[in-house]
């Protein structure tokens, strides 16, 4: 499971009891996290069924009971919820995101650090998720759409151009810095093969320019939190270490954490102050597989660096008489043309162009031979419509609709279909049969009775 070079340096770093607590922490079962979405509901059903006691750290969270499987839930489709690695829940909830900021997810994919950003906000402000990677930021946009996020943009871009881009434009930046993924390796077997110290120097080196380029994008007087899921202290200790002293307007700030293990200054030449105040999540003292962050604020005080945006689009007919119809509302924003689609943009949104975006806002659909067709996304917003077709979680109508079939249904039109009363989806009601629009890339084999 652990290469031996990690272990060797592991248990020079820890000393003998700590190193024999650590392998015995790796015996135990791997535990997840739940974390219920505030952007679905602030009533979710009951999850008692998938989850045991509060995760402390991370507000309107649970642990999984181990035999538990909540993603192949209807719940987890009409995205209550988000499953996550329990100590990876830390980062967000340090870095005091409140409604109304622009917050910027540096490194986000696959996006449950996001989901806890847009959870904060409440739909008011802004946040930018970014992630360098192509596949890896379309499974970002994926996740944020399957949660509601409204005011989310996902871009995939080099944190550099962004850093040129948007100087001073933030008011919170989060680093989930690309890792060497020590704290992963129970989980996949590629970390562990992968490792190597060399692995360690070269993460730790991609981090200091990440982090270089998030201090450029953060306000004077904003936060920022660096995270990683590592041990070494080359990338944790060391890379804050090594900041601070490039960048002498930035201290570590001081933040109560009773969860977690201070951080460690003596694993590391010539110190910068500050560094007892980062936090290490340990695998033998806490519930988890490891995690580290720091909390950097910048010195003064002044607002985000303003910019202006693309001009708003003007409204076509059709979408103002689908709207009227069907009894859907629109989130607060700017109306963007954006490809083929109508978007429902942030009102604090950047100018774009030149960038590579894979997601602007909440897509609303698009123009169709003079009708507006529904997307997905404006679905998994809506709280509710003028015609809704509700139906229980372990109902045949919410597996055939999974699995992109039709639903028999009284409905006529377009159609909010819910499963708890939670949105799942569109369906367009005609002779008693509601019409499947759940995109084919979503649709799931599920096993049900013939309805």
């Amino acid at each position: 499971m652990f290469p031996p070079e990690f272990l060797q340096r592991l248990h020079r770093m820890l000393g003998a009891s700590e190193f024999a607590a650590f392998l015995a922490a790796a015996e135990r079962p791997q535990c997840s996290g739940l974390r219920v979405n505030t952007l679905k509901t602030d009533t979710p059903p009951d999850l008692s069924g998938f989850c045991t006691e509060p995760i402390p750290w991370a507000a309107g969270s649970s642990f999984c009971r181990p035999e538990a499987r909540p993603g192949l839930s209807p719940w987890h489709d009409a995205g209550l919820y988000y499953l996550q690695e329990p100590s990876a829940m830390a980062p967000a909830g340090l870095l005091d995101v409140r409604p109304g900021m622009r917050v910027l997810d540096l490194c986000a994919a696959p996006g449950g650090k996001s989901g806890q950003l847009a959870a904060l906000l409440r739909g008011s402000g802004l946040l930018v998720s970014n992630e360098i990677h192509p596949k890896r930021a379309a499974v970002l946009a994926g996740n944020l759409e399957r949660l509601g996020a409204a005011d989310a943009l996902v871009l995939n871009e080099h944190p550099q151009r962004l850093a040129e881009r948007f100087p001073g434009g933030f008011d919170r930046v989060l680093v989930d810095a690309p890792c060497s993924g020590e704290g992963m390796f129970r989980k996949e077997a590629a970390a562990a093969a992968d490792w190597s110290p060399e692995l360690v120097a070269m993460c730790a080196r991609r981090q200091q320019e990440i982090l270089s380029s998030a201090a450029e994008l953060l306000r004077p007087g904003g936060r920022m939190v660096y995270s990683t899921c590592t041990f070494s202290p080359e990338e944790n200790e060391g890379v804050i270490s090594a900041f601070l002293k490039a960048h002498r307007d930035f201290r570590v700030a001081e933040v109560s954490a009773p969860w977690f293990a201070p951080g460690r200054p003596d694993w590391v030449d010539d110190p910068a102050p500050g560094l007892e105040r980062t936090f290490r999540l340990w695998p033998q003292h806490l519930r988890g597989e490891g995690h580290f962050a720091a909390v950097l604020e910048r010195d003064g005080a002044a607002p985000a660096a303003p910019w202006s945006g693309p001009p708003a689009a003007a409204m076509p007919a059709e979408l103002r008489d689908f709207c009227d119809t069907v009894g859907a509302a629109l989130p607060p924003g700017r109306l963007l043309a954006f490809g083929r689609s109508l978007w429902m943009a942030p009102a604090e949104l950047p100018a774009l162009d030149g960038l590579r975006v894979l997601r602007p806002g909440l897509e609303l659909g698009e123009v169709r031979k003079g009708r507006f067709v529904p997307a997905h996304a404006w679905a998994m917003w809506l709280k509710t419509a003028g015609s809704v077709a509700d139906f229980p979680a372990d109902s045949g109508e919410i597996a055939a609709y999974l699995a992109g079939e039709t639903v028999p249904g009284p409905q006529v039109g377009w159609t909010l279909l819910t499963v708890d009363g939670l949105s799942l989806g569109w369906v367009k009601g005609s002779g008693g049969v509601l019409k499947n629009h759940r995109p084919k890339g979503l649709r799931r084999m599920v096993k049900r009775e013939k309805l």
